[in-house]
């Protein structure tokens, strides 16, 4: 049997360290543990939350990674590119690509009675994933693409509906400057919103083949391929076995297909999101101190308190290390005790938050109406390690203490 741990046990279930000096000091030191652990599980799931909804809406727009001409400057009029240059059925087959489409763009303007909007119309075909902007929807449905006849349905944001004072089934029309100018009717079928304003007030849903017709191009021809994928760390690996596929194609008048993912193309909003990361680093340093000069107050308390005790196990023959053991493992007990209430009020917190969205935010600056919290058991489990073996070697340095005290002078000194 392990002596040390053996005592450790007894002492902390002796029930004297509660009627003890040492007490208040001790359970100052499990509160702060417990609120630091929970502060640090809040702070880690709000941040990846934040940026897992914020990442999404920004993907649901542009796609993980897009082929478009080389020669598309960064306005929505794009040069055409051969859909049957790059091969759909080689996208999908990539391991780690979910979904591969085709989209035209085009620029335009929504004019109703009393008042127009820029927009930028995205043409979509049959093959677009509609999950995202399924869950957008506020109001409506999206429109059916078909192969007899092109869809009259467009999809507008909340924005724009609120606006220019539209509801789902009002007949809009969108004029395009180009030489000679055209327009093209079309009916809201759906609204949806994403509370990113640069999208929000700029991007509208139609048939893709609208706008091959108004640019003059034939089927095959489009503005370019968005790719989705399924895990957002593998980004810039899968970018590269794009890069392979259709980085070395070229136009059938010799312009070269460009390969961008999405934080080249919004560098912004992604260098924003990894701001937040230093933001949580600076939290779970301050609560790991708070909480570990909490405990140091503690051990501190408690090693004087048990001088005695020290002293009559020196003259038993302990070491000073084995004498340190004991006390590393009660710091130990109650560094558990303080991980336990910490982890049911910073999991108790986060459930509360993600089911019933109790703490609210403004949608124009923050993207999204409540707090997101993305509570994963992996970083709960990272978390509580991490803090109960850094808490603990920080108590390794006051325990020296111990071998300052003399067995003689300690059993005289109650």
């Amino acid at each position: 049997m392990n002596a040390e741990l053996f005592i450790a046990r007894k002492i902390s279930g002796s029930g004297k360290t509660g009627k003890s000096i040492s007490a208040p000091i001790v359970r100052i030191a499990i509160i702060g543990i417990a609120i630091g652990l929970a502060v640090m599980i809040l702070s880690v799931g709000i941040v990846t939350g934040f940026k897992k909804q914020v990442k999404d809406k920004v993907v649901g727009f542009g796609a993980h990674i897009q082929i478009t001409n080389f020669d598309t400057n960064n306005s929505f009029e794009t040069q055409p590119i051969d859909k049957n240059q790059v091969s759909l059925t080689f996208l999908n087959a990539v391991q780690g690509i979910r979904h591969a489409q085709v989209y035209v763009t085009k620029s335009g303007i929504l004019k109703t009675k009393d008042n127009f909007q820029a927009i930028v119309l995205k043409g979509i075909d049959k093959d677009f994933d509609w999950s995202f902007f399924n869950k957008s929807m506020i109001e409506g449905e999206h429109f059916e693409i078909v192969d007899s006849v092109k869809s009259k349905g467009i999809i507008i944001s909340e924005y724009m509906a609120l606006m220019l004072k539209l509801n789902v089934g009002d007949k809009v029309t969108v004029y395009f400057m180009q030489d000679p100018p055209r327009m093209r009717p079309f009916v809201i079928s759906g609204i949806y919103k994403t509370s990113i304003e640069d999208f929000d007030k700029v991007f509208a849903m139609v048939d893709i083949r609208h706008l091959q017709r108004l640019n003059s191009w034939s089927e095959d021809q489009i503005s370019g391929f968005e790719i989705l994928i399924d895990d957002y760390s593998q980004l810039e690996a899968l970018t590269d076995s794009v890069y392979d596929i259709a980085g070395y194609q070229f136009t059938s008048d010799g312009a070269k297909l460009k390969i961008t993912n999405i934080k080249q193309r919004y560098p912004q909003i992604f260098d924003w999101l990894n701001i937040q990361d230093i933001n949580v680093w600076i939290i779970l340093v301050l609560m790991l101190l708070v909480a570990g000069f909490n405990m140091i107050s503690g051990l501190l308390i408690i090693i004087l308190e048990r001088t005695s005790m020290i002293g009559l196990l020196k003259g038993l023959g302990y070491n000073n290390w084995k004498i340190r053991k004991i006390f590393l493992y009660q710091s130990s007990f109650l560094i558990a005790k303080g991980l336990l209430w910490g982890n049911a009020i910073g999991i108790g917190i986060s459930l509360l938050q993600q089911h019933f969205g109790i703490i609210p935010l403004d949608e124009a600056t923050y993207y999204v109406s409540a707090v997101p919290v993305n509570l994963k058991l992996m970083h709960v489990a990272i978390l509580n390690l991490g803090t109960l073996i850094i808490i603990v070697a920080m108590m390794i340095l006051p325990s020296l203490l111990i071998t300052r005290i003399s067995p003689a002078k300690a059993i005289k000194f109650n």
